[in-house]
């Protein structure tokens, strides 16, 4: 079996989706699968200036596969749709990136869309392309629009969460959906950190632009302070934005309480894990969020405010979430450190769901998925 995978997002880049292909795409390998892999880097690409993103070529030579995977909708995820149409071939769909929740947020995401449109030969008219042009409900209902159009070409849809899986209903029309298959991406085992509470340490882990709500966390903090004075927020992986995030900080009465750092390799980030007390996870835009399981797999717990995103890739009890408010983050994140059996609990159920879903449950799924599909 050969698979050509997609990903408009290079190798390096401090995101879930480029992290998840690559290592489908080793594991694939290393299970002895032909895997092709176009992403930036690989093919014919420019930087964007000022922002961690390359747009690539979307004319480049692609050898036939068995099967398609796509993981994003740039250049080169739309490169990937085209080559299903001409060889063929199921196309697969890892929907990463919840595309509608972030149009009014990135300027690329409307221009992007008009060149999916363009390229998926929706037959749309001007003034529908001109809809990409106006933030809010129409952007919405045109970028469902153009949803509706790429789900119409997939054979399976891949979504990495149940949340994600439920959003797919607004892509749905007369002739329904392809199929729809919950597969999060897993974390790789690491060595539990010693139990036991040693601080009032909040940790955040990703950007701090607009979609990741850092608004509601530095509001939460403020909170948690008023009963935690000696609490630290550390924000890991600011690149984005930093001196908008300290005028925030300074006017909110944090400076000096709030550290603000910029993404690390991906092995020094289990060195925050490890020093913080608990995970704070304010966005609301999440399709996954590998920073959870990631958390978890070293012990540390997590308070999420976003219920929708409560279930575990590795089952069992759902996490300790909160409503994505400032007085329910704060609350949860104050009870998280001071009541110990909460701790132990959501430490324990974390490290036991990340142990039941290692890279090799997930790399068997997905290999099962890819032969019933093309089977079928």
């Amino acid at each position: 079996m050969r698979i050509a995978h997609f990903c408009d997002s290079f190798a390096g880049r401090p995101d879930g989706v480029s992290r998840s292909a690559a290592l489908t795409v080793g594991l694939l390998r290393a299970a002895g699968f032909e895997v092709d892999f176009y992403e930036p880097g690989r093919v014919r690409s420019v930087p964007l200036p000022g922002r961690q993103l390359r747009v690539a070529s979307p004319w480049f030579r692609c050898e036939p596969a068995d099967v398609v995977h796509v993981h994003t909708c740039g250049p080169i995820g739309m490169t990937g749709f085209r080559m299903a149409e001409r060889w063929r071939v199921p196309l697969v769909v890892t929907w990463h990136t919840d595309l509608v929740a972030y149009g009014d947020t990135f300027p690329e995401i409307p221009i992007g869309a008009s060149w999916c449109a363009w390229r998926l030969r929706l037959g749309w008219t001007p003034s529908e392309f001109l809809e990409l042009a106006r933030a809010g409900p129409a952007r919405r209902a045109r970028l469902v629009v153009l949803g509706q159009g790429m789900f119409a070409r997939m054979a399976v849809a891949i979504a990495p969460s149940d949340k994600t899986a439920a959003g797919f209903r607004e892509f749905a029309t007369a002739a329904g959906l392809p199929r729809i298959c919950v597969l999060p991406t897993p974390v790789e085992a690491a060595e539990p950190r010693e139990p036991g509470r040693r601080g009032d340490v909040v940790l955040s882990v990703g950007r701090a632009t607009a979609e990741k709500n850092p608004a509601l966390l530095l509001d939460a903090f403020g909170l948690l302070r008023r009963d935690r004075p000696g609490a630290r927020l550390v924000l890991l992986g600011v690149r984005q934005g930093r001196a908008g995030l300290a005028r925030r900080i300074a006017a909110a009465g944090l400076a000096g309480h709030v550290d603000v750092l910029p993404p690390v390799p991906r092995e020094e980030v289990a060195i925050h894990y490890r020093a913080a007390d608990v995970l704070a996870f304010a966005s609301t835009t999440d399709t996954q969020s590998l920073v959870l399981a990631e958390a978890e797999a070293i012990g540390l717990p997590v308070v999420v405010a976003d219920p929708a995103l409560g279930s575990r890739p590795g089952g069992g009890p759902p996490r300790f979430t909160c409503a994505p408010t400032a007085p329910a983050l704060a609350a949860a994140l104050d009870r998280m450190l001071d009541d110990d059996d909460l701790r132990t609990r959501v430490v324990a159920e974390g490290l036991t769901a990340t142990r039941a879903y290692p890279p090799e449950v997930y790399l068997a799924r997905l290999a099962e998925l890819y032969r019933t599909t093309i089977g079928s």
